[in-house]
């Protein structure tokens, strides 16, 4: 942690986003070993990552925003609720647009059906997608660290390590479950690995941007905090959770609760 405070934030946050992102390449690695993963270990995981992201993203990002709020001046609620709304709605809009694709192009392989191929590229784009904000909120996160040392207000610098550590959890089951169904639809064991990594690929560089802006205009940092807030309870609720669900409701709570209760002690102990 010492070493990593020594850093300029640009660095800190690529590196924690190169992080995520190794861990998604790792479970998407998993297509090496088998072409099929127990389903409930990769739900468990997910459902876990789930609860990791919603106590993240009020402790490390909505609960600094309202401070920051108070700090300027500013209504404590207006902005995070506009950030927050705007966030999720970005998601639904984003899950809405992927819908409407046609993907009956993309079909070029004997061995799959054009739903297979639809299903498989759809939950490519998926993942890539919401992994944006997740990039996003990382960066922002150790901006905020940077912009509020010393301070008293902001997300600390291990409060952001932490929102890194939660989403890497969540992104090995993510990796997996890209490039096992890929392999499944009869994609050679290369392609699945290179589509199961490229979907976390996206994170290191909206992680980057995340990071300047949160340094360059400063003034729109609660609402970017709380924005990147949104996007990943967006995301938590609109795929992760329905996702991890459709086998073991239980296991799926179960793994909620223990992700969220995990983060929440972890950030109140250390942060």
């Amino acid at each position: 942690m010492e070493i990593l405070s020594t850093l300029h934030p640009v660095w800190q946050g690529l590196l924690a986003t190169l992080f995520t992102y190794s861990v998604t390449a790792v479970g998407a690695a998993l297509v090496f070993f088998f072409k099929r993963a127990n389903q409930k270990m990769l739900d468990g995981m997910m459902a876990f990552g789930a609860g990791v992201m919603i106590a993240a993203s009020f402790f490390s990002l909505i609960q600094p925003a309202i401070a920051m709020c108070e700090e300027m001046g500013n209504s404590p609620w207006l902005i995070p609720s506009l950030g927050f709304v705007t966030g999720g709605l970005f998601i639904v809009f984003a899950s809405a647009l992927l819908d409407r694709f046609s993907f009956e192009s993309f079909v070029n392989t004997r061995h799959s059906s054009s739903d297979s191929v639809r299903r498989s590229i759809l939950l490519v784009a998926a993942i890539t997608l919401h992994n944006i904000p997740e990039g996003l909120a990382v960066g922002v996160a150790f901006g905020s660290a940077a912009v509020a040392y010393g301070s008293g207000t902001g997300t600390d610098l291990v409060g952001a390590v932490l929102l890194a550590v939660g989403i890497g959890l969540q992104n090995f089951p993510e990796g997996a479950s890209v490039s096992l169904p890929l392999r499944r639809d009869g994609l050679s064991v290369g392609k699945s690995f290179f589509f199961g990594q490229l979907s976390g690929f996206v994170e290191p560089v909206a992680g980057v941007v995340g990071v300047l802006a949160a340094l360059t205009v400063k003034g729109i940092l609660p609402f970017l905090l709380s924005f990147s807030a949104g996007a990943m309870i967006g995301v938590a609720a609109s795929e992760l959770i329905p996702e991890a669900a459709r086998e073991s409701k239980r296991l799926t709570t179960v793994g909620t609760v223990v992700g969220f209760t995990l983060m929440m002690l972890l950030d109140v102990a250390l942060g």
